[in-house]
């Protein structure tokens, strides 16, 4: 695993779109934060991405959104998601806080917990409001979306 190849994409963002729906498997909603947002890719080789990460900002300095975090299935459980997001804190030297927005799955809310962030809060009824189609995760039927925040350690 070869951390220094991630790069910073600025055009032609949707060709990753296979990799972004894997953490996100409705398009609308990726183009909601797809351009405003950071999107990074992690090369396995220089042709062929490992993992994608999308950041927004929010609305006060120094606190950022994880908006998409997809590794491909074949590196999973590897490493990858944990090392990017610590690539993230090194990339956003300002970052006081990241704040990432997801399905109160078995799968995905351990990963998040397990990478040192922590339960903020929960919007009722956003899956289910706002995808035109079942969200379905390691077998949980998704509704609501669970905010989790990672704080930069040492800041008070």
């Amino acid at each position: 695993m070869n951390i220094t190849d991630i790069r910073l994409i600025h055009a032609e963002k949707k060709r990753f779109l296979a990799l972004l729906l894997l953490a996100d498997e409705q398009e609308s909603m990726i183009d909601r934060y797809l351009e405003r947002g950071d999107l990074f890719v992690w090369f396995e080789t220089p042709e062929r991405p490992a993992a994608v990460a999308v950041m927004t900002t929010m609305d006060r300095p120094g606190v950022y959104e994880l908006k998409n975090l997809a590794v491909r299935p074949d590196l999973q459980g590897k490493g990858y998601g944990k090392a990017f997001i610590r690539f993230l804190w090194s990339h956003y030297a300002d970052a006081k806080e990241i704040w990432v927005g997801t399905g109160d799955s078995p799968s995905t809310r351990p990963f998040y917990e397990r990478c040192g962030f922590r339960y903020s809060h929960r919007i009722a009824g956003f899956f289910t409001q706002h995808y035109d189609h079942p969200i379905v995760e390691a077998g949980v039927l998704l509704e609501d979306m669970i905010y989790l925040v990672q704080r930069r350690p040492n800041l008070k």
